[in-house]
């Protein structure tokens, strides 16, 4: 009878694998590098031998183990295939079938912003709750929808993409997703970067921020600290935020939002500038959605394959 299950994270730069026991308890974690050379070609034999040393030195056979879930960063189909991860160089792919292969075990496999959503809803910030939006606020901004314990990941894998919905006509630069507009481009790190940046251009006022170097970090450690300039940034932000986040209310009306990524780092204030403009936005049903911050950090994504494979 199985007794363990293997969460696997795909990113561009490293492969974060780790075990647990089926109630979800981490018993080991480690990471491997990403070899993205020649289209990619090694990740999965890479990932394959890595877990079989790890099951050959805890003396764990094929019966042990129920599966292997991971994460990759693109769109994942129903029958685990990935159409396209640019960041590891693939192609059409179909992790489940070459893995499983290699390694004799059931495979799932499912985009990583939405296995980093099942994570916290399993074992992080959303736990005891089964209607649950993460949004990951990093580089980009990322989402993962679960309804009802499943996540929603669309015909092509693409939902949860909420950090491209459209919010600003007059937008000139694009965003990356070569759209103009996008939540993104305003609630991400950059994001609120180029907010600061725009609001010391366009204004007098003083502000710490001309003194250092604009980053995500300073702009909430200035509005913190009763920055004026900082603040009014800060209201920016939120107005975006609150906006984008009402219209998934609208539409999947969850129980939780998990906020995570690095701009969560700033903590709970974050949320304070947003919380009231999705309270103005958000149709009245929605309205009673709690905000919370992620609690399992860059490891939600192999709590997230984990789940995926034990599918409790």
């Amino acid at each position: 009878m199985a007794k363990y299950v293997f969460g696997v994270d795909v990113g561009g730069t490293t492969v974060k694998i780790g075990y647990f026991d089926l109630e979800g308890n981490i018993i080991d974690k480690w990471e491997i590098p990403t070899r993205t050379e020649d289209d990619g070609a090694n990740i999965i034999p890479d990932i394959a031998g890595s877990i079989m040393v790890k099951m050959a030195q805890n003396d764990m056979t094929k019966e042990d183990v129920a599966g292997v879930g991971i994460g990759v960063p693109g769109p994942v189909k129903e029958d685990g295939t990935v159409l396209v991860a640019v960041n590891l160089g693939w192609g059409k792919k179909n992790p489940n079938e070459e893995l499983g292969e290699l390694l004799g075990v059931p495979v799932k496999t499912a985009n990583d912003a939405n296995v980093a959503a099942l994570g916290e809803m399993w074992r992080g910030g959303g736990q005891g709750h089964e209607d649950v939006v993460a949004v990951t606020l990093g580089t980009g901004v990322g989402g993962g929808i679960i309804i009802g314990g499943k996540m929603v990941a669309g015909s092509n894998g693409a939902g949860g993409e909420i950090g491209h919905i459209h919010l600003e006509d007059e937008e000139t630069e694009q965003c990356g997703c070569k759209g103009y507009g996008c939540l993104e481009q305003y609630a991400s790190a950059t994001g609120i970067v180029r907010l600061a940046k725009k609001k010391l251009a366009d204004s007098s006022k003083d502000s710490i921020l001309r003194n250092e170097e604009v980053t995500a970090k300073a702009v909430w450690d200035a509005v913190k600290d009763g920055d004026a300039l900082a603040v009014e940034v800060a209201e920016i932000y939120g107005k975006y935020l609150g906006k984008g986040l009402a219209a998934v209310a609208n539409v999947v009306n969850p129980e939780v939002f998990v906020v995570g990524g690095g701009v969560s780092k700033a903590g709970r204030v974050v949320i304070d500038y947003m919380e009231p403009y999705f309270q103005k936005y958000a149709f009245p049903g929605a309205r009673n959605a709690k905000f919370v911050l992620a609690k399992l950090g860059n490891d939600a994504g192999m709590y997230g394959s984990a789940r995926l494979v034990l599918g409790k």
